[in-house]
């Protein structure tokens, strides 16, 4: 039995990111399996995908970090739902190709990650997606709840302390399965106004760390500070007048997408 796993909690990401993160799984694994939602709200999610209560993360959330220290949970001696093997895929995430090598690759024990991409020549560990056996890292979330701002301070984000905690060290994904939307995807800066961003050949999942989410870029727009369908000519005059998709001048001239088809039909119920 092939197992996903995903965490929503918070109101950042609507029921339909799960729905369709079912629905891509669906069409993109042989045999059987299952697709495990650790949630504090099930309204709305489709009764395929099995429910669970997210734990509590025990401690104060630490301060001071972007980190998502909410997935900590799922280093526990135990995880609800959930035994044995299992792959974690971030809701922000479009299925592009087949699951099933990432349930092949490797050795049962392994933590598996795709490498972070936004520092190359670091061995950081990205968590978007990555495959883990439950129970076998319980000292992550024991650690961390021993002294979770210090260990905020320390690693900043999650991913980092993951990847400097795990026994044996983590291992990485072939580097094509596994593509980051902003920097794999996008034509680089001014191209990104007159071409639209495409999928990479051989990818698997694209991710989406940091925006844009694939519910603006498909529509053509970077975030919900801005209209969706907003032209180049718009996009430039919000410089100096109306909503800018980020407040920095620089930023916001960068950050145009035009819409993007392959995201429409990839991510569906």
């Amino acid at each position: 039995m092939k197992q996903i796993v995903c965490v929503k909690w918070g109101t950042g990401y609507g029921p339909e990111y799960v729905n369709r993160l079912y629905g891509m799984v669906s069409r993109h694994i042989t045999g059987p399996f299952r697709v495990v939602c650790l949630t504090d709200d099930r309204a709305g999610i489709r009764a395929e995908v099995e429910c669970f209560d997210l734990p509590e993360l025990g401690v104060p959330h630490p301060e001071r970090t972007a980190g998502k220290w909410r997935k900590q949970v799922l280093w526990g001696e135990t995880v609800p739902g959930l035994e044995g093997v299992a792959l974690f895929i971030d809701l922000d995430s479009v299925i592009v190709g087949s699951l099933d090598p990432y349930f092949e690759f490797g050795n049962e024990d392994d933590v598996i990650c795709a490498r972070n991409w936004a520092r190359p020549l670091a061995r950081l560990g990205q968590t978007s997606v990555f495959r883990f056996k439950v129970g076998a890292n319980a000292h992550l979330l024991k650690n961390f709840r021993a002294d979770p701002q210090g260990v905020a301070d320390k690693y900043g984000f999650e991913q980092h302390y993951v990847t400097a905690s795990v026994t044996g060290g983590i291992k990485f994904w072939p580097e094509s399965w596994t593509r980051h939307f902003r920097l794999h995807c996008m034509p680089a800066f001014p191209l990104n106004y007159f071409v639209t961003a495409h999928c990479p050949k051989d990818a698997l999942i694209v991710t989406f760390p940091g925006g844009p989410n694939p519910d603006d870029v498909l529509m053509g727009c970077w975030n919900k500070n801005v209209p969706p369908y907003r032209t180049r000519l718009q996009h430039l005059m919000a410089l100096f007048s109306g909503p800018r998709v980020d407040e920095k001048r620089w930023r916001h001239l960068r950050r145009y997408v035009l819409p993007v088809p392959w995201i429409a039909e990839a991510w569906k119920d």
